[in-house]
């Protein structure tokens, strides 16, 4: 286990520092809500969890993700799903409050970070959720073919994607384990010039018939550097529902689908395992 220290934090919870594989890892009490807290990964935000009210998506981000999960399949049905990285295994938690009954299996290479969730942040133990501390495409390997409803991705290293999650021979792996009808969702994020966003959307396009992007219009305009969820599936995808939600959000964002994101990618070329490289560094100034 990593050394780790408590400090004070305003209505008396106790913030936790603790070394973990990928650095260092601090849990941030939620002023505002009482069991609420904010993972940190070196000073890059991760997960925000509501031990209260796990439904609750505090993250942009996060929350176009539960948006894709929400229509996965019909509300509250059970589903199989898949999330390539955990932080606080937040989405996790979505899903099985959203979706009781679900099983999903949840892939973290950080093993000290598993530990340290389970024990400052335990799961409902009557939630069917598998942690397996590996790397996400090893992982991804074990699961069987056509298991899963909905693959999630959302795997950084030191504020990167890397460079093996990024490739046409990953996104095989995901069609594999992905039953018909099942939708691939990736958390991206770039900066201008957005080249590496635009290779990601070639890069599905080379695999999936129906993409589209969720983004802050900011970003897609290429004016700062922020997150973007791509979804990808075989099946036409709720694009109208999706827009709805998206652009009812806190921080509205904006969808892009067919012929317009198809010229967002400005001609990138789908990118494979020996061309691949992790996602850009974000600026400083992101986590000020």
């Amino acid at each position: 286990m990593g050394r780790s220290r408590n400090g004070r934090r305003g209505g008396g919870a106790e913030a936790v520092v603790e070394a973990v594989d990928g650095g260092l890892a601090e849990l941030i009490p939620d002023r505002e809500r009482a069991r609420a807290w904010t993972l940190l990964i070196d000073g890059a935000p991760q997960s925000h969890v509501d031990l209260d009210d796990p439904g609750y998506l505090s993250f942009e981000y996060q929350r176009r993700l539960g948006h894709v999960i929400d229509l996965a399949a019909p509300p509250g049905r059970p589903v199989h799903a898949v999330h390539l990285g955990g932080g606080a295994l937040t989405l996790a938690r979505y899903v099985a409050a959203t979706r009781p009954r679900s099983t999903q299996q949840v892939v973290e290479r950080d093993a000290a970070l598993v530990q340290l969730v389970r024990r400052k942040l335990p799961l409902d133990p009557n939630a069917r959720i598998r942690v397996r501390a590996t790397d996400a495409r090893e992982g991804l390997a074990k699961v069987l073919d056509g298991w899963a409803d909905l693959v999630i991705a959302d795997v950084f290293s030191g504020a990167r994607t890397p460079a093996h999650l990024t490739s046409t021979e990953f996104l095989d792996e995901v069609r594999r384990v992905l039953k018909t009808g099942g939708v691939y969702a990736a958390n991206l994020a770039d900066g201008p010039p957005l080249a590496h966003l635009r290779g990601q959307i070639a890069t599905a396009a080379a695999r999936f018939s129906e993409l589209a992007l969720v983004a802050d219009p900011a970003v897609l305009r290429g004016k700062r550097f922020g997150n973007a969820v791509l979804v990808a599936s075989d099946t036409p995808l709720q694009v109208a529902e999706l827009t709805r939600r998206a652009a009812s959000d806190p921080h509205p964002g904006r969808l892009e689908h067919g012929r317009a994101l198809r010229d967002f990618t400005g001609g990138a070329s789908p990118v494979t395992d020996a061309a691949a490289t992790a996602s850009p560094a974000p600026p400083p100034s992101v986590f000020r």
